[in-house]
């Protein structure tokens, strides 16, 4: 039995045990204590998008995602739609603008469909607040309450690259669906029969795009302000093809659940995937997410029946004499992969199944990758190569290469 068939859906990442949490998304024990800003978790991904409306019907019809709250015109809110979907662990929050005027309109002028806060859990909002003053961090919301007849959530937020910022939550005294000013919500269509159910479980890692000669700047940022350690460096020949490079370090929080690789184009032939990003999201932010599946061949298959498209991966790939030297034994066979296009890599700790979506809005920034680990903590290192390759393809269909 998979992960995704032991949960109900109204169970959050906190309800799963450790040995779940440690497969889907690789946590590691520590000392909250002693950590200078203890990040318990994610809280939500928030997204200005151009229609949120009907970018939570995609997201739920598609991704199988469930609806739990809302805010817009009828609620009191003129500025904006506000959707919150979850699964599992995973909470979206779809934002479109009503008000010509709205702050989320001219986001989404700027940078198109994407992500604007990457809000935190947090135990205690004022000493993480403090911290990150003290260690020069941009604050951009003061913490401060926010109370309904369902409790009080305390609330601030901090600016990171680009117009990306973290919302940090302590939802602690709070039993409402999402935040005052919200109602609860469910769909009102009913899904049909088969419909998606519970594609991801968790969010695994954010990856943040930035500037050339920036990612130092903000892996400093993480380990400065946030009290984030490194994970992972990838240079050189790691992460480069004949045409194309980047440069990317990942930091983490304490235990692990929190994960941004942080990525810088490098000078090669012709432009990076990061380049290319850069352009067309005008400036820094937040390039892919990554969702924790327990099951992801059955992920694919549903999603590849709904429309959504993967990267194409060569047979030569799976082919290749080291690769299957390396990965060694793994839960399916490899032709079950390679008819689906799923990457697969090992380390030390054990192994990991990924896949990356096209780009999921319209310019070609954004996109998912689809993760099930076990044991490695890894990103696929040994995949970089077959996946940069089927990204440059993509670039060169799109004339952006």
């Amino acid at each position: 039995m998979t992960i995704h068939e032991t949960l109900t859906d109204e169970e959050r990442l906190a309800d799963l045990d450790l040995d779940q949490l440690h497969r889907l998304v690789g946590l590691v024990e520590y000392d909250a204590a002693r950590d200078p800003f203890p990040v318990s978790g994610w809280d939500a991904i928030v997204w200005a998008v151009g229609n949120a409306t009907q970018s939570a019907h995609y997201f739920q019809s598609v991704w199988g995602m469930n609806l739990v709250a809302y805010s817009g015109p009828t609620t009191g809110n003129r500025d904006h739609h506000s959707y919150v979907l979850s699964s599992g662990g995973v909470r979206f929050v779809l934002q479109g603008a009503v008000d010509p005027d709205s702050a989320i309109a001219e986001h989404h002028r700027r940078h198109g469909d994407g992500v604007t806060d990457i809000a935190l859990a947090v135990p205690d909002v004022d000493r993480a607040i403090a911290h990150a003053r003290a260690q020069g961090a941009r604050v951009i919301s003061e913490p401060h309450d926010v109370t309904d007849e369902h409790g009080t959530v305390r609330l601030a937020a901090i600016a990171t690259y680009g117009d990306t910022r973290h919302t940090l939550v302590d939802r602690s005294r709070y039993t409402g669906p999402y935040l005052p000013g919200y109602v609860a919500k469910a769909s009102t269509f009913v899904p049909r029969e088969g419909a998606p159910k519970r594609i991801f479980q968790a969010l695994d890692h954010v990856v943040g795009n930035v500037e050339l000669g920036h990612m130092d700047e903000w892996v400093d940022f993480y380990r400065r302000v946030m009290g984030f350690t490194n994970m992972a460096e990838f240079v050189g020949d790691d992460i480069a093809t004949d045409y194309s490079a980047l440069m990317s370090k990942v930091v983490s929080n304490g235990n692990h659940r929190v994960k941004f690789p942080l990525n810088e184009p490098a000078l090669a032939k012709k432009r990076s995937q990061i380049d290319e990003y850069l352009d067309f999201y005008r400036g820094p932010g937040a390039q892919h997410l990554a969702l924790a599946t327990g099951d992801i061949l059955r992920a694919v298959d549903v999603l590849r029946a709904e429309g959504v498209e993967f990267l194409a991966t060569p047979a030569a790939y799976y082919e290749d004499p080291e690769l299957r030297a390396r990965i060694g034994e793994v839960r399916v066979p490899i032709e079950e992969l390679q008819s689906r296009g799923i990457l697969v890599d090992r380390d030390e700790d054990g192994y990991l199944l990924q896949i990356f979506t096209k780009p999921i809005v319209d310019r070609p920034t954004v996109f998912f990758e689809l993760i099930e680990r076990h044991g490695s903590l890894g990103f696929g290192k040994g995949n970089f190569k077959a996946l940069f390759e089927a990204i440059e393809r993509e670039q060169e269909a799109r004339g952006n290469f």
